[in-house]
């Protein structure tokens, strides 16, 4: 497939994707159906029409408004389809049109959905992380096979072990369960494409949620005894790695070169 109309189709499929993470995000937490009702103003409870449930362009057409009741409606909605969309993109851009993609493209879709629910409700729920596991298992098994990636495999599992005894210490000084819970996960994926992604991926979780969390405190958003999820900085610190490890790595590896 020509790289124009991979990049072109994950947009669009990004952008689907988007939409149904904005039901997940905000019925999930409240333990509701992902199926019944359809979407609907949760405010005056009427159902949104078929013409308004495009992504991006429906909330732009209402102009932020629900259409009957004319109640705000969250920028967070389009927000969220498009970044999936361009987090799509740059996914296929990174793998192209390769086995390990459709893992990947999982990997975005889950962070997005994951960071958006910790950042509103401090909590990462099971019913996206748990299942998460077989899912990630079974869309590598074809890039195992077909791109003989035992080795990558094997990797993959030992960063998944490592990655939960580590947040497993840290978690007797106040690591959330949703923490230790996801950081086997990103193990996971990051294992599959080396130690160097692994290494970066951590790495740049706790530079940023370091850097943000000193940002609220300084600017006294939070105090020092506040919750601050760690969840979102942990899914970026993880595509952070996906993107860039490999040049971070060399960066550091030469400045250890005498």
């Amino acid at each position: 497939m020509p790289e124009p109309l991979l990049l072109g189709v994950a947009g669009l499929l990004g952008l689907a994707v988007g939409s149904f993470l904005n039901v997940v995000i905000y019925r999930v937490p409240r333990g509701e159906s992902l199926v019944r009702p359809g979407s609907h103003c949760p405010n005056c409870g009427n159902e949104v029409r078929n013409r308004h449930n495009i992504p991006v362009f429906g909330w732009l057409m209402l102009r932020g408004r629900c259409a009957d009741c004319k109640t705000h409606i969250s920028a967070r909605y389009p927000l969220v389809e498009a970044g999936t969309a361009a987090l799509f993109v740059a996914v296929a851009a990174k793998f192209g049109w390769s086995w390990e993609l459709p893992a990947y493209l999982y990997l975005a879709a889950i962070s997005i959905a994951l960071a958006a629910i910790d950042l509103d409700v401090y909590r990462l729920p099971d019913q996206i992380v748990l299942p998460s596991y077989s899912v990630a298992l079974l869309l590598l098994v074809p890039a195992m096979i077909a791109g003989d990636g035992w080795d990558a495999a094997t990797r993959a599992l030992i960063a998944a072990g490592v990655m939960w005894l580590l947040f497993r210490v840290i978690g007797f000084f106040g690591m959330g369960g949703g923490d230790i819970k996801l950081a086997p996960l990103l193990g996971l994926y990051l294992g599959w494409l080396g130690w160097s992604w692994v290494a970066v991926g951590l790495f740049a979780a706790f530079l940023l949620g370091g850097v943000a969390g000193s940002l609220l405190l300084a600017l006294r958003v939070v105090k020092r005894k506040s919750r601050i999820p760690f969840g979102p900085y942990m899914l970026t610190g993880a595509f952070v790695a996906v993107f860039a490890a490999a040049p971070i790595a060399g960066w550091y590896s030469s400045l250890l070169v005498v």
